[in-house]
């Protein structure tokens, strides 16, 4: 394999969020011509076997702990010091810190103790990345590089029966707002009884068994109402709904979902956590208070009712202009140049 100028370190061995990042980024810079090596946990080996089974080179380290893997991470990099090591979260910056020709990408805003470790993290890196204008505000000295998700095609010739179906894709927990989005419906329900249902989609990773109790209970009032097939492509899933909701209670960094939504011309209602209004735009017209049953109980109806084809091309242009995949390797390339990462002449960009 020719010699990586490009090392993306994972920050788990599951993928999330974060790591659906670590994937896009790695395409990204090997349709530049980047020759890339993407590094991560032998387990859970999701991850690296997600980015080996794309055509990216992979090191899977023999360690399955997070503490493992940091020292581990670390004694590689000492061991292998080519190319620019982009650290794809808090784990791998912190295991490298105060170690030269990296950079410390993060996609979630450290609290508590971590915020310690970041800055730590931080010290001679060449750059500290960040999604949104949102989170670079509560961490100075951070730069944005704003996410991008593929465009999703719905199926074609898709049918629903007369029931309004809204959706949520990702974790469901309480902090992803789910009981509001419950209490919603509940209300929604009582004023015009059959109209909607809920396709609750995604697996309730990283979640504890308390909260996960606690999410049961608030699901029971709405339970005959709500369809939960699991794990969906968002293909699969936004071909199932009217209606996307992301209704999260937490300050969201991104909101890759929203991306999503808008690529796929599907009208959606967001809370005003975080990045999420950022993210869809100052003329979104479905934002509601994080944690008010009621106000996002209006948004959903109002969607559901004018989300016609003018917003959603609007929505699709927006995403076309600031999230698709050209526009976030435009991002990567300049920032890629301005640190001295340049195409490999003999790299084709294809498939290693």
């Amino acid at each position: 394999m020719k010699a990586p100028r490009l090392v993306i370190a994972t920050n788990n061995g599951d993928i999330g969020g974060g790591e659906m990042m670590l994937l896009a980024l790695a395409s990204q810079a090997r349709e530049l011509g980047v020759p890339v090596l993407v590094v991560g946990p032998a387990a859970p080996s999701t991850l690296v076997d997600a980015a080996r089974t794309a055509g990216h080179p992979t090191v899977a380290l023999p360690v399955s702990r997070r503490a493992a893997y940091m020292v581990a991470l670390r004694r590689w990099r000492l061991q292998n010091p080519d190319g620019l090591l982009w650290c794809n979260g808090l784990v791998p910056s912190v295991a490298t810190s105060l170690m030269g020709h990296r950079v410390v990408h993060l996609h979630q805003l450290p609290r508590g103790p971590q915020s310690v470790l970041a800055g730590l993290a931080k010290r001679r890196a060449l750059a500290t990345l960040v999604p949104s204008r949102s989170m670079a505000a509560s961490l100075p000295g951070s730069q944005v590089l704003e996410n991008w998700v593929d465009g999703i095609r719905p199926f074609p010739g898709h049918r629903h029966d007369d029931a309004v179906r809204l959706g949520f894709l990702g974790r469901p927990s309480l902090d992803k707002g789910v009981g509001v989005l419950a209490a919603a419906l509940q209300q929604l329900d009582g004023q015009t009884p059959g109209r909607y249902r809920l396709v609750l989609a995604g697996e309730p990773r990283f979640t504890s068994e308390t909260e996960q109790r606690k999410l049961e209970q608030a699901l029971i009032p709405v339970k005959h109402l709500i369809e939960r097939p699991g794990w969906m492509t968002p293909a699969e899933f936004f071909s199932s709904v009217d209606v996307m909701v992301c209704p999260s209670l937490v300050p969201e960094s991104f909101g890759l979902v929203v991306a999503e939504a808008m690529s796929a011309r599907v009208p959606f209602v967001i809370s005003d956590a975080g990045a999420l209004p950022e993210v869809a735009g100052p003329e979104h017209p479905w934002v509601a208070p994080a944690g008010d049953p009621g106000k996002l109980a209006d948004a959903i109806t109002r969607a559901a009712d004018h989300g016609g084809c003018t917003f959603a091309e609007k929505a699709y242009e927006r995403w076309l202009s600031r999230y698709s995949p050209a526009a976030g390797g435009a991002r990567l390339e300049a920032l890629l140049k301005q640190w001295g990462v340049t195409p490999s002449p003999s790299f084709s960009g294809g498939t290693p």
